[in-house]
């Protein structure tokens, strides 16, 4: 067999090898996708009534307010997964497996393969489940077939970038408890842009943060090709933060996990 079918072999075990690790403590996959649920629901249920009312051009309550923040809860979903994989990653790291890896005869690019294509299912899961509680809670999308098509991919997108940075960020990590902190603020982030307020409402210098964060035009993007709105150079913009985001990760992860094991 060639090169690359010993690669893709061994690409495929690290993939069974995580999955696995998901069925075997479903608890992680509970907590990364459970994290934005309840953020959802308290951010309905509680703010819902009067954020609903204060939207711009919108005279509603609830309903219209989850309309609005839901694009802003699948970012938080997809960067919640990404949480995880820096956890996982930073475990592999500190528990010696990875020094065993470095012997055997596999593919160096395999291990990290399969948490990335790893992360990506757990994303889509985590991402369907979040969507499904906020139909039930009366979201609605104005989309055919092509804008949910768009939507999904855009998020793909972002959850592909995120997940090698969060990859890097394991890899960097002396413990797994450095591991759970440092990623914290991709959490944070869609609450310090468009994802549950409109940046018109904040005050200057939040403003400007919020707007030229990478996760405010994603958001907007999303919001956009599921509502039906103009989306603007939001897009754009979009394709070029992931890019640049999954380019810095996917570098940074490749030079930590190939720099000398007895650093």
């Amino acid at each position: 067999m060639s090169t690359m079918t010993y690669a893709a072999q061994d690409c495929a075990t690290m993939l069974r090898r995580n999955l696995r690790h998901m069925l075997r403590y479903p608890s992680m996959t509970l907590m990364l996708v459970g994290q934005p649920i309840v953020f959802m629901l308290l951010f309905v249920f509680v703010f819902g009534g009067t954020m609903g009312a204060g939207l711009t051009g919108v005279a509603g309550g609830r309903a219209e307010y989850l309309t609005y923040i839901t694009p802003g809860i699948l970012l938080m979903a997809v960067a919640s997964v990404s949480l995880g994989t820096a956890i996982s990653v930073a475990m592999d790291m500190t528990e010696g497996i990875i020094a065993r890896f470095r012997t055997m005869a596999i593919a160096r690019v395999s291990v990290l393969t399969g948490h990335v294509v790893g992360a990506l299912i757990q994303t889509v899961i985590a991402v369907a489940v979040v969507l499904a509680v906020a139909v039930l809670l009366g979201f609605r999308s104005d989309a055919g077939p092509a804008g949910w098509l768009a939507a999904v991919a855009v998020l793909g997108m972002l959850a592909f970038a995120l997940t090698w940075f969060t990859v890097a960020l394991g890899l960097v990590s002396k413990s797994v408890e450095t591991a759970s902190n440092l990623p914290m603020f991709l959490v944070l982030l869609p609450f310090l842009g468009s994802g549950f307020v409109p940046t018109e409402s904040m005050p200057t210098g939040l403003r400007w943060f919020a707007e030229y964060q990478p996760f405010t035009p994603v958001i907007e993007t999303v919001r956009a090709l599921l509502l039906g709105t103009p989306i603007g150079n939001n897009a754009f913009l979009a394709v070029a933060w992931c890019t640049v985001i999954a380019m810095t990760g996917y570098v940074w992860a490749k030079r930590l996990y190939n720099r000398d094991p007895a650093r």
